[in-house]
């Protein structure tokens, strides 16, 4: 793995824009963290960082025309906003480029942006990973994130979720049914708590 963890290093310092590569390193860092937190393998948490946003820089043109030759499903909210695919795009991009077949790292690259019900530690920690990391910095409720992500990370990826639907209703985005279904799951599960 750490000869495989230099080589994405390297390829992912030239297929990013500076901003996007500094965030990546950042997320795995970050992902490395709590998976010392949560007891997860910090070799998975660290590739999966690296690696979830690989398809970002990609122009949503190519994101939607790769995704279509790739026969990878695209749902309404990813065709009215193609960024949305570089989850998808990227989890496919690390199994084919990156050789990356562990079910669990291709799993938290895909649900890295809109979460789903029931994610697994790994899943979870990329997800808030994602929007802790230390070069975030205009995120809502971030300093009360970071800290509860070291205390209670379902508490952390509900707050996440809660944030990031009150701004995509505030700024008229489309909303990908998965997120919302996910942000139901862990309202409930925090409520029951």
């Amino acid at each position: 793995m750490n000869k495989n963890f230099k080589n994405i290093t390297k390829d992912l310092k030239n297929s990013l824009d500076k901003d996007r590569y500094e965030h990546t390193i950042g997320v795995s860092y970050t992902a490395i963290c709590l998976a010392m937190k949560y007891d997860v393998d910090l070799e998975k948490a660290e590739i999966a960082g690296l690696l979830h946003d690989c398809a970002k820089c990609i122009a949503d043109d190519k994101k939607l025309k790769k995704c279509i030759e790739h026969n990878i499903s695209i749902n309404e909210a990813e065709k009215a906003k193609p960024s949305l695919l570089h989850a998808k795009l990227g989890a496919f991009i690390a199994m084919d480029k990156y050789g990356i077949q562990d079910k669990e790292i291709i799993n938290a690259i895909l649900k890295h942006t809109t979460g789903s019900q029931e994610m697994t530690m790994l899943e979870k920690i990329i997800f808030v990973a994602d929007y802790i990391e230390p070069n975030r910095d205009k995120a809502a409720n971030l300093k009360e994130i970071r800290k509860t992500a070291f205390e209670d990370i379902d508490k952390a990826v509900y707050l996440i979720m809660r944030d990031t639907l009150e701004y995509l209703k505030k700024t008229n985005s489309p909303i990908d049914n998965q997120t919302q279904k996910a942000y139901e799951y862990y309202e409930k599960l925090n409520k029951d708590k």
